[in-house]
């Protein structure tokens, strides 16, 4: 009775999922967004962010102080990878009709007393002004503008040290008590695809399975049709095998997309790739198998197929923002930490950037994978709950349907039969 039981669940389950594949397979929305959008998202947001290194950003100096130190910072910034000095202005009316022409990308300003204060040992102040219409331009001011003023500062140290009496190898000590060597092994030129690829790769994942999905949860709804019903074929108990097999369908295809995301895109624009490469593959199965339990789950709150397409317009973005990729996880509010907490997103992108950008293993990911695996569970149990509900729902439609009426009709004293067809007897002018 036992193997009739198992073998019964596991046969309808299976044929649910061959259900599910057909429905796949038959709609050319849910296969645009999964092998359309799935592989090719990837490679266009690499081609994008090829270039993901800006070098020699045009800036405008105003030099209003004239010294030999406003003189020599701005030889060093000229000198520096991220901008060059391409026009020196007069004053900052010049300066700023440049940037307006889009002929410089940020403005560095020399105030008069720049060398006075530095000649009476006072705190010399500049200005950098950058145009914010990119994070590139932005970043590649202000880091030449840093690293010139660190070595700045220790030089003009120095000088003060040797005006003061002391020698060479003594000022030198005083300025680096404890040297130090700057090293940044894992994006060491400062790329901006680096950081921010590796993010968009599993966002891309989760994203267009949970539209895929939701987009055929719409549209069975639209037809009065809907995945949690239970066909009078299947002979079993439960509604695991609706979830199981619904989700074995959509795993399957997605470790396969999951696998050329992870592994093929990076290595063809050049990635780093420092994980091993069966760690790597766990991440996916566990990030994987969350994701298609998370979609089936939010997917049930879909009941129009367009519904999907106002929710891509705003959701992607939430979602790359709250990994902590592009703004630090301990600089986000409370609330949006919490919420963040949603998405399978939030872990399994901080444990490939582990794994896979910083070269670390399994246990530098260890909290996310305990993470994945708790999110997993919930997800699994929430998609049950939703299925059994809606089941229950389907099958008891006509009853609470009468039910809701004949309350109606005893708390208004109407009877909606009768002013129904009273209505329609004065549309069709009867």
């Amino acid at each position: 009775m036992k193997q009739s039981y198992i073998h019964t669940w596991l046969h309808d389950a299976w044929e649910i999922a061959l259900h599910e594949f057909r429905s796949i397979f038959r709609d050319g929305g849910v296969l645009l967004i999964f092998f359309v959008a799935g592989l090719a998202y990837p490679l266009l947001y690499n081609v994008i962010y090829s270039n993901g290194i800006l070098e020699d950003s045009p800036i405008a100096v105003v030099d209003e102080a004239v010294c030999s130190e406003s003189r020599r910072y701005i030889r060093e910034m000229d000198a520096t990878r991220e901008v060059k000095v391409a026009y020196r202005c007069v004053n900052m009316a010049e300066a700023e009709r440049l940037m307006q022409e889009r002929k410089v990308n940020g403005i560095v300003l020399f105030p008069r007393d720049f060398g006075e204060k530095l000649a009476r040992m006072e705190t010399a102040t500049l200005s950098v002004y950058c145009d914010m219409s990119s994070f590139l331009y932005y970043k590649n001011a202000l880091m030449a503008a840093n690293h010139v003023m660190l070595q700045e500062i220790g030089q003009i140290q120095l000088e003060r040290y040797a005006a003061a009496g002391f020698t060479d190898i003594e000022a030198a000590q005083l300025v680096q008590p404890v040297p130090y060597e700057e090293n940044n092994p894992y994006n060491n030129a400062f790329s901006y695809s680096f950081f921010l690829l590796s993010a968009i790769l599993l966002i891309i994942i989760q994203q267009t399975l949970f539209y895929g999905m939701s987009l055929l949860a719409g549209t069975m709804r639209e037809e009065n049709r809907s995945f949690a019903s239970l066909p009078d074929r299947f002979h079993g108990h439960g509604v695991g095998r609706i979830v199981l097999g619904r989700g074995a369908a959509y795993w399957f295809l997605y470790m396969g997309i999951g696998m050329y995301i992870a592994f093929i895109v990076p290595a063809i624009f050049g990635l780093p790739q420092r994980g091993n490469y069966w760690d790597i593959l766990l991440l996916l199965l566990f990030f994987v198998t969350d994701c298609v339990f998370f979609s089936m789950t939010w997917s049930t709150l879909v009941t129009k197929r367009e519904t999907v397409f106002v929710l891509f317009l705003f959701m992607s973005p939430i979602c790359l923002f709250l990994t902590g990729t592009s703004w630090p996880t301990v600089a986000i509010p409370g609330f949006w930490k919490v919420f963040s907490y949603i998405f399978p997103s939030t872990f399994g992108v901080q444990a490939f950037i582990n794994m896979n950008s910083a070269g670390g293993d399994l246990a530098t990911a260890h909290d996310q994978m305990i993470a994945l695996t708790i999110q997993t569970v919930l997800y699994f149990v929430l998609a049950m709950a939703a299925v059994s509900l809606e089941n229950w729902v389907i099958r008891n439609r006509e009853r609470i349907r009468e039910e809701g009426t004949r309350r109606i009709e005893e708390r208004f004293g109407v009877d909606l039969r009768e002013a129904y067809e009273e209505n329609k007897r004065i549309i069709t002018g009867e």
